[in-house]
């Protein structure tokens, strides 16, 4: 079963309907974006996704700081030299985070750690993306809104389409 991680969310709104949804990570954004929450807010955080330029250097200071498993985005296959890092898993967008952009799945293949999915995905394309990649876990945020807007009925359609599978 393909796990799913809801992200974006900005209110306790979101996060129930995600927990509704039945999915299996949460993801916040403390970075700057239309996203963005305050970091009070954050509670308890089990993943650390890193999306910028770090390097090895500063994955494994963030190591000696905190135990949790760490996620590192990258912006697309042709950066795959960047998935052989100390994190635990790799995120591949098909851009800069959030930029929902969709890229070419069959080029997302050969990576060392268990990948997630990430970039344009939708309900509307979710089971082809899944059935070309076998990714680990998806990632969508701006598939779950409708104008600029978290929406929970597409929260639990994408929930259904990615444990379905």
């Amino acid at each position: 079963m393909t796990k799913i991680k809801l992200c974006g969310m900005q209110n306790e709104a979101h996060i129930e309907w995600a927990n509704e949804a039945g999915c299996d990570y949460i993801g916040f954004v403390f970075a700057p974006s239309r996203r963005q929450i305050s970091r009070e807010v954050e509670g308890i955080i089990d993943l650390i996704q890193l999306h910028g330029g770090e390097d090895e250097a500063c994955l494994l200071a963030l190591r000696s700081l905190c135990q949790l498993p760490i996620i590192k985005a990258v912006s697309s296959p042709r950066n795959a030299e960047k998935a052989s890092t100390s994190a635990d898993y790799i995120l591949l967008d098909g851009a800069t985070g959030g930029s929902g952009k969709v890229f070419d799945w069959n080029q997302a293949h050969g990576y060392d750690k268990p990948l997630f999915l990430a970039g344009g995905l939708h309900a509307g394309n979710l089971e082809k993306a899944i059935k070309t990649v076998g990714p680990y876990a998806v990632d969508l945020s701006s598939g779950l809104e409708e104008h600029g807007e978290k929406q929970r009925h597409l929260m639990l359609q994408a929930t259904a389409i990615a444990h379905a599978l």
